[in-house]
Formats: structure tokens, sequence, C-alpha cells
């Protein structure tokens, strides 16, 4: 079996696969200063209620984009397994070209994420991920990452207006029922809400504008599932594709 690992400022995404198929996955806060025995304890004990012994996990897989996390992760993988995990990054093979300035800068999840969306949907695609940062990834019609787009989340836009207004309350993240806010709470939340779609669609709206082709959009990450409705662009949810963008990596370099 393989454990696939995704490391996040926000979160660590996990998922256990048999073969291609993913059998179970799970979230966990990404805290630097947890150990490697507690990361170990609940990662064990989540596997175990899934019915999946240590043991039986034969390769791990890891793309991460917070260094110290990496480093217990790794150990990790060498005390609890017994073996090095894969990590995705210079020297893993991915299939996938990369045309940017500098190749090793780009976040390993980014690449994941463009391994998985080619895969799934062909080239041109663009898969948009929804973490603490909002990141746009372009594959070419020839199936080459062309490179794209980033820009603060939305968890962190809601946050950053509730500190520095004083006065204004923080808000949940749901589709208001009208765009004219009646109150200051429902004219937060529009305006988070409805810009927000607005930013995405405007900016996929650039991005396929220097595209060759039609690309098929694809969104992932914690709050896709609640902005995709309302985007113009984005044809697909697929929430998880990060781990299934590991899983096709690993079988490469297994």
């Amino acid at each position: 079996m393989l454990l696939a690992i995704d490391i996040g400022n926000t979160h660590v995404v996990l998922g256990v696969y048999k073969g291609e198929e993913l059998i179970g996955s799970w979230r966990l806060e990404s805290v630097q200063k947890r150990s490697v025995d507690e990361y170990a304890m609940s990662i064990l004990q989540m596997l175990s209620h899934q019915g999946v012994s240590h043991a039986e996990v034969k390769t791990v897989i890891i793309s991460c984009v917070v260094p110290t996390l990496l480093r217990v992760f790794t150990k990790f993988s060498r005390k609890y397994f017994s073996f090095d995990p894969l990590i995705v990054g210079p020297g893993l093979k991915t299939g996938m070209e990369i045309e940017v300035d500098d190749p090793r800068t780009v976040g390993a999840d980014r690449v994941v994420n463009a391994v998985a969306g080619r895969t799934l949907y062909g080239a041109p695609c663009i898969v948009v991920d929804f973490g603490t940062a909002t990141t746009f990834d372009v594959v070419s019609s020839a199936g080459v990452y062309e490179g794209g787009v980033i820009s603060p989340g939305i968890i962190i836009a809601a946050e950053a207006l509730y500190q520095k207004a004083a006065l204004l309350p923080s808000v949940e993240l749901n589709k208001p029922t009208k765009v004219i806010g009646k109150n200051t709470r429902d004219s937060m939340l529009s305006g988070m809400f409805y810009g927000y779609v607005s930013l995405v669609d405007g900016i996929l709206e650039r991005v396929i504008a220097e595209l060759d082709g039609v690309p098929t959009v694809i969104a992932t990450g914690g709050v896709a599932r609640g902005i995709a409705p309302e985007s113009k662009h984005i044809q697909h949810v697929e929430s998880e594709l990060t781990l299934r963008g590991l899983q096709l990596i690993a079988a490469q370099n297994i």
C-alpha cells in the first residue's frame, strides 16, 4: 500500500492507496511544533481505524511546502516504516515538463496538481487550488506545465478584514442569500464571497485568453465546493486531486 502525504501551511492531508484505489483519507492541522511521535500517534491510529496495518504500507510519498515539517515526516517514515519516503522535488520523476524560469521554485503541490489534472482531464487544463493561497496552475495543449498565478486565499482575506477593522464581525464563509447586504455581517459575507468568485473568474478569463485551445478547469482545496458552482469557468471539483497526483507520481518511481 501507498501512504500519500501533502503538507501545506494550514493542513496535512493524507491518503492511503491500494493500487489506484483511495481507501481512506484524513486531514490534520499543520503544527510545526508537533513531534514525530505525536504525528505518528495520530496517523497510525487513523490507518488502524481504516483496517490498515503500518506493516502493509510499502511506500510513502510526500509533497511539502513547509520545510520544518518535511523533516518531521521524513523522520516519521524512517522510524515507523523503516524506509525513506519519496519526496516530490528535483530528482523525482513526475512525467511533467516544467517550463518556468526556475523549476525548483514551483511548489511541489502545484506540480502534483498539474500531473493529476492532466491525467484525469487531458491538456490543456487549469487547476485552481483553494488553500492558504489560491493557486492557478496551467498545463498547455502540449501537456507542459506553463506556470500560473498565486493570490491570497479567501480565508486569509477574511481574517485580514476582521483583524484590521475593529468594528467588523467575524463571519463564516457561506453563500449569501443576496448580494446587497442589509447589515454589516451580510455585507461582509457578500463582499468576500462574490468578490472572490469575481477574482477567480477574472483571473481564469485572462489565463484562458493566453492559452492555445480550450482548457478544462478543475478546482480542488478547502472551499472549492462552495466557490465552484458560482464560477463561470470551473467545470469539475476534485477534492482528492493532490492525493491522486501523488499516487500517479509514486507509480512512476517505485
